[in-house]
């Protein structure tokens, strides 16, 4: 209904000024609904016309949406007419690593391939399968299984403690702190957090306690450590690569969540998002029915 509203009131705003406009967007897809040509998006902030928020779009053509998941991020151009609206041109935002040299990120991958290369090697979760149950220990030394939140709405994060960068770790779990924040009323009863380490062989529960104090985490906000085995495995499950490098990680991001039926909604790479896009997912994951 507010998503109605909002777009009806952008359209009378243009039907004001009369022509047809045509604006820049880049956003994030939170709803994807190829039946009926249309997809939800929260959008940036478009100068001289709207603030960011999450806008309903359409499109003339059904292939605009072919390949498009949940958590993407994308770019393309709105078109308002006198008595309609739609979108065109949408590309998909690869994002384009980490690391300041680029070979260090094509580095990871191939390590990563050459370490997965046995019939038994674990594989990446594709959107829509349900997501493995794992087990790891809490910063309160709890064991804590994905299996125990059946029926909520999970997100899972992946960090190191040690990270120094502020845009990397920190913006990470700076993102759940909105999170805990925008659902405080859902945590725990409809939602969960966990953040988990990629480092276990320094962030071990007691280190993970000083984190999750950090960010004043809520009881429902687990912080997960385990052997380098299990937490490899649980990496790998979300294509999550990290490798230590004198003394430091270099790694990739991911921020990934899990629906009410157990299945990937969403596998979010990089650091390219704002708290309030992954907000606006984790929302829609929570109303999906």
């Amino acid at each position: 209904m507010r998503l109605a509203v909002i777009a009806v009131l952008l359209l009378s705003a243009c039907l004001a000024w009369g022509g047809e406009q045509k604006y820049a967007v880049k956003g994030m897809v939170i709803r994807v609904d190829a039946a009926h040509k249309t997809l939800d998006v929260s959008c940036q902030a478009i100068p001289g016309y709207m603030e960011a928020m999450l806008m309903p779009f359409t499109v003339r053509d059904a292939k605009e949406l072919e390949g498009l998941v949940p958590g993407a991020m994308i770019q393309f151009t709105v078109v308002v007419g006198d008595e309609s609206s739609y979108a065109q041109g949408i590309q998909v935002q690869s994002y384009q690593g980490l690391e300041v040299d680029p070979l260090t990120a094509r580095r990871l991958k191939l390590l990563n391939k050459a370490i997965n290369t046995s019939p038994s090697a674990v594989k990446p979760v594709a959107i829509g399968q349900q997501v493995p149950s794992f087990t790891l220990l809490d910063q309160n030394r709890h064991r804590m299984s994905l299996s125990m939140f059946a029926g909520k709405v999970v997100a899972i994060s992946f960090i190191y403690t040690r990270c120094a960068l502020p845009d990397f770790c920190f913006r990470t779990s700076n993102n759940f702190g909105q999170l805990q924040k925008r659902f405080s009323e859902r945590l725990g009863r409809d939602l969960v957090l966990l953040t988990v380490t990629f480092d276990p062989a320094h962030d071990d529960p007691d280190v993970m306690l000083k984190y999750a104090k950090i960010w004043k985490a809520n009881p429902s906000w687990h912080f997960l450590t385990g052997s380098v085995v299990e937490v490899q495995r649980l990496c790998a499950r979300f294509g999550v690569d990290a490798f230590q490098d004198e003394g430091l990680m270099n790694h990739s991001l991911h921020t990934a969540v899990i629906d009410r039926t157990g299945r990937l909604a969403a596998n979010l790479e990089g650091n390219q998002f704002t708290a309030e896009q992954l907000g606006d997912l984790v929302q829609a994951t929570l109303d999906a029915r």
